[in-house]
């Protein structure tokens, strides 16, 4: 063999290893491409009902606010009707009724069955005064013994 038929037969050789890989990796590339495809379509078939729940889960949300939001503006209009009538209630009635308890306390002033007590004088715990401090008739008591 000459020097040309070895080269030939070398290139020829390179040439088949080459294709080889090439195949090789065109049918790992195939694999990949059908493993993918299998894989997007699995969970395109499970994402579609998770998103119709998803959807049908906030258009009750939303339900639940709408009502939420309606029975607020109910309270806050019930607050506001409680306090009209009780500001009505105590400016029909307030004025009148502390003038009732007035006399009322007049008259027992007058009839002399007391009332608060600022006639009677009272009796006050006598107490002895240390640096600031005061301390009570029973440790004084303890203190001096």
């Amino acid at each position: 063999m000459t020097g040309g038929e070895v080269a030939g037969i070398l290139v020829a050789v390179f040439w088949a290893i080459l294709v080889s890989f090439l195949a090789v990796v065109l049918v790992r590339l195939a694999q990949t491409l059908k493993a993918t495809t299998k894989m997007v379509a699995d969970v395109t078939e499970q994402a579609v009902p998770l998103l119709a729940d998803a959807s049908a889960t906030v258009r009750s949300a939303q339900t639940q606010l709408d009502r939420v939001d309606a029975i607020a503006s109910d309270v806050q209009e019930v607050t506001s009707n409680a306090s009209a009538l009780s500001s009505t209630v105590a400016s029909t009635f307030g004025g009148p009724l502390v003038k009732v308890a007035a006399f009322g306390y007049g008259v027992r002033k007058a009839l002399g069955r007391g009332g608060d007590g600022a006639d009677v004088p009272r009796v006050s715990s006598r107490r002895t005064v240390i640096v600031g401090r005061t301390v009570p008739s029973s440790r004084r008591r303890k203190q001096k013994g």
